[in-house]
Formats: C-alpha cells, sequence, structure tokens
C-alpha cells in the first residue's frame, strides 16, 4: 500500500514538474519540434516515467536530470538563435523538393521520402494534382509546404481573365542581422548590390530582422526597431 501511495505522490510531483519545464522551453517544444527538440521531449518523458514507477530514483534526482536537460534545450536554443552555421547544424535549413513544377528526385531522396509521400503530403494540404505546385518545401519541422501556380489560387487570375504574375520562391537575403552572402549568390547578385539598395532606404543590415527577395525583383524589410513589414516595389 505504501508503495502504491508513493507512485502515486511522485507520478502527479513529476507531471506537475514537468509541466512547467515545457512551459519554460516554450510552445515550440510540443508544436514545431525539430530533431533536437524531438530527442529532448522523448527524454524528459522518460526521466518522468522513470522517476515515478523507479524506486531506486528519488525525487529530488529527477528534479535534477529535467533540469539538466532543460537547461540544455534553453541553451541551445539560445546559441541557434544567436548563430546562423549552430541553427543549420541543430535545427537544419528547409529543402526544395519541387521548384518551377518540377520534381527533384535527388532532393527526395537526401530526405527519405518517395513520390507516394509527397502526393500524400500534397493531398493533405488539399492539393490533389501536383501539376499544380510551383514549389514544395520541406521544412525543417519535417512539414512539407506548398506554393501553388498563381493561376490555381483560391480565386484563379485564369478565371478573372488576369494576366499571371507568379512571385515565385522568395529569398532570405538577410536573417537576424547576417547577410546570407550565399543567397545572394544563387539570385545572382552580391553584397554590394544588396548594401546599396539598403543605403537607398537608409537603412542598415544590423538593424533589420528579416528582408526577403523574390523573382518580381521585391524587397520586403523586417525592421528590427519598428517591428514592421517595410514592401519596397523595386
Amino acid at each position: 500500500m505504501n508503495d502504491i501511495i508513493l507512485v502515486s505522490i511522485k507520478g502527479v510531483v513529476s507531471l506537475i514538474f514537468l509541466f512547467f519545464v515545457i512551459k519554460i522551453l516554450g510552445k515550440k517544444q510540443v508544436s514545431q519540434l525539430n530533431i533536437f527538440d524531438y530527442v529532448i521531449g522523448i527524454s524528459l518523458g522518460n526521466i518522468a516515467a522513470e522517476m515515478t514507477i523507479n524506486s531506486d530514483i528519488t525525487i529530488i534526482e529527477g528534479f535534477l536530470a529535467m533540469s539538466i536537460y532543460g537547461l540544455c534545450s534553453l541553451f541551445v536554443s539560445y546559441i541557434t538563435t544567436k548563430s546562423i552555421i549552430a541553427r543549420r547544424f541543430i535545427s537544419g535549413v528547409p529543402i526544395v523538393l519541387m521548384a518551377h513544377g518540377k520534381i527533384s528526385k535527388e532532393q527526395l531522396k537526401k530526405v527519405k521520402l518517395d513520390i507516394n509521400d509527397l502526393m500524400q503530403d500534397a493531398r493533405e494540404d488539399g492539393i490533389f494534382d501536383l501539376s499544380e505546385v510551383d514549389y514544395a518545401i520541406m521544412e525543417v519541422s519535417g512539414k512539407v509546404t506548398f506554393l501553388l501556380k498563381s493561376k490555381y489560387d483560391s480565386v484563379t487570375k485564369e478565371d478573372m481573365k488576369i494576366k499571371e504574375n507568379d512571385k515565385g520562391l522568395s529569398a532570405n537575403l538577410i536573417l537576424d542581422g547576417n547577410i546570407m552572402e550565399n543567397n545572394l549568390k544563387n539570385i545572382g547578385k552580391d553584397k554590394q548590390w544588396l548594401l546599396e539598395k539598403l543605403k537607398k532606404y537608409h537603412k542598415k543590415p544590423e538593424d533589420i530582422f528579416l528582408l526577403t527577395y523574390n523573382e518580381n525583383d521585391e524587397i520586403n524589410i523586417f525592421d528590427t526597431d519598428t517591428n514592421i513589414n517595410l514592401s519596397i516595389l523595386e
């Protein structure tokens, strides 16, 4: 009887403590898991379970173990916000599976997906014909997001007899004040071109939270000072 009472108390206490640890780690822990978050989540759950049913593990030892994992998660979250290299290594990067309506077999193989998996993800997103897709991207969370061709948008421009104008895929040129030189190279631009554009609008890279550029020569700036979006058409 004493063992049953002890297990019950430890179970309730570990559940409450685990709840507060997850609250401190933030909503991302349960909604947008990357690989590291997933490992931390499983480990915390295992520790809580072991703490409940294993009489050799005291409540203090369980709290200490969960606290260590929680602090590790907070530390990794901190360094991934400060370092792009660390973020790419730990969280990964989005992978383009389709571009301009063409499926990349090489990229599908890289992320361990086959065409049936891609079509299933499309159907779950309400898309039943891949020919309607302009871009498909696997996010770091593992979810595949789709960008439809303009004529297949909800209210189609084809139905309204409006000239089509695909936006294409936006490239991140500045992220957290850091210039993404590889992305600049991919769109045929260089750092000097970007700095001249910023100078025109009296902006500095370190003051910009996010700057994107699409195939229509449209620049979107999210300013860290004002926290508003400035859309600038070239």
